[in-house]
């Protein structure tokens, strides 16, 4: 999955794991210069790897061809607010780690390898691929309201993607339980005139819930309407609202 500040991952199987079907793009960068909104972040840099300036990348893309097809992606280094073009020139699935290696044009060290800890690589939002059926892109889904088909009640707002065993949406609630009201202050006496001031209520950040998005829970996805339609077993709503 792909961050949601305004940069988001590629698609979603809700009968699946999060699957991500975008190729290497191989477009030139002054010609489409993305906005900052129209990236596809698909991995972070995590770490050198070795003493040849390779790098250890954790994908945000279920699809290997992001990183060992070799092409052109865009790098974003820490503070850096705009992706600048570099080219890949191979990587590497470690089994066990969930990590790529991969090696870029230019990084032939670990010294310049350490440099890009923390960096990103992107792709342009342009080249998203055709999905099949019941794929939906993440950032399609946030933002998308929650409805109980049961009930007809709206649950919430898609807020999030997570993933997990299954791929988890997080739900931020329509009608949230309202907080406590807050307990008076025992006086206590003080030797000086001066009052004490008021303890600042902490503002409660809004409830959410997660729930799984696999068909037999979430069997309508309608993006023109803005709505995904949930049958949740019993409990379910439930069990999250803790």
């Amino acid at each position: 999955m792909e961050s949601n500040e305004g940069i988001y991952s590629e698609a979603i199987n809700p009968e699946s794991t999060l699957s991500l079907t975008e190729e290497g793009t191989k477009g030139d960068w002054e010609e489409q210069n993305p906005k900052a909104d129209d990236w596809l972040e698909i991995g972070t840099i995590v770490a050198p790897q070795g003493l040849k300036g390779e790098l250890r990348v954790y994908p945000n893309s279920d699809f290997p061809e992001r990183f060992e097809q070799p092409g052109v992606r865009w790098l974003q280094r820490p503070g850096e607010t705009q992706p600048q073009p570099i080219e890949l020139l191979s990587g590497r699935f470690i089994p066990g780690k969930a990590l790529y290696i991969v090696q870029l044009a230019g990084v032939e060290s670990r010294e310049q390898a350490e440099a890009l800890r923390g960096s990103q690589l992107f792709v342009p939002q342009s080249d998203r691929p055709k999905l099949g059926e019941d794929e939906y892109h993440v950032r399609d889904l946030i933002d998308l309201e929650v409805f109980n088909q049961l009930t007809g009640e709206v649950v919430g707002v898609v807020v999030d993607v997570i993933r997990a065993g299954n791929e988890l949406l997080e739900v931020q609630l329509h009608n949230p339980p309202p907080p406590a009201p807050a307990k008076p202050e025992a006086s206590i006496p003080t030797r000086t005139s001066k009052q004490r001031k008021p303890k600042r209520q902490m503002i409660p950040k809004p409830k959410t819930i997660l729930i799984p998005f696999v068909k037999a829970i979430a069997p309508v996805v309608d993006l023109q309407r803005g709505r995904i339609e949930i049958t949740p077993p019993a409990g379910l709503l439930e069990v999250n609202d803790t």
